[in-house]
């Protein structure tokens, strides 16, 4: 794992602190690197209305987006569970809208870590191509 992975991760692990989860207490960060080199962070949301919960890595793609970026390198994601955990399906479509065929960078508390690219996370994904 090199310096940038290990900056990235700890920008996810930072966020994740911050996660708003009462109910499941499953706190997740994420961090997402912008083409300009800016990282921008997330964490988890949820609310009473479960269906109105964010995950962390939207939040962070949003951000970053609002802040005037358009273009991200790779993602990390982190969390307090023995087996490094994936983003969720709604989380790999927005993924691959923004970041495209990006490093996903999984890790959790404990220092296990795992890159996976995004395309074979959302394999044959759906995109603006289609729409043309």
């Amino acid at each position: 794992m090199d310096a940038t992975n290990t900056e990235i991760i700890a920008a996810a692990s930072e966020a994740r602190e911050r996660a708003y989860a009462p109910y499941s207490d499953f706190k997740v960060g994420a961090a997402v690197e912008a083409e300009s080199g800016t990282i921008y962070i997330g964490c988890n949301v949820e609310s009473a209305s479960y269906g109105l919960t964010v995950c962390a890595e939207r939040v962070a793609i949003w951000k970053g987006i609002s802040c005037g970026e358009k273009r991200f390198n790779r993602i990390a994601v982190v969390v307090d569970t023995e087996e490094l955990t994936l983003p969720c399906g709604v989380c790999r479509q927005i993924i691959w809208e923004f970041c495209g065929d990006v490093p996903v960078i999984l890790a959790n508390l404990s220092g296990k870590t795992e890159t996976i690219q995004m395309s074979d996370l959302l394999p044959r994904a759906f995109d603006s191509k289609f729409l043309k």
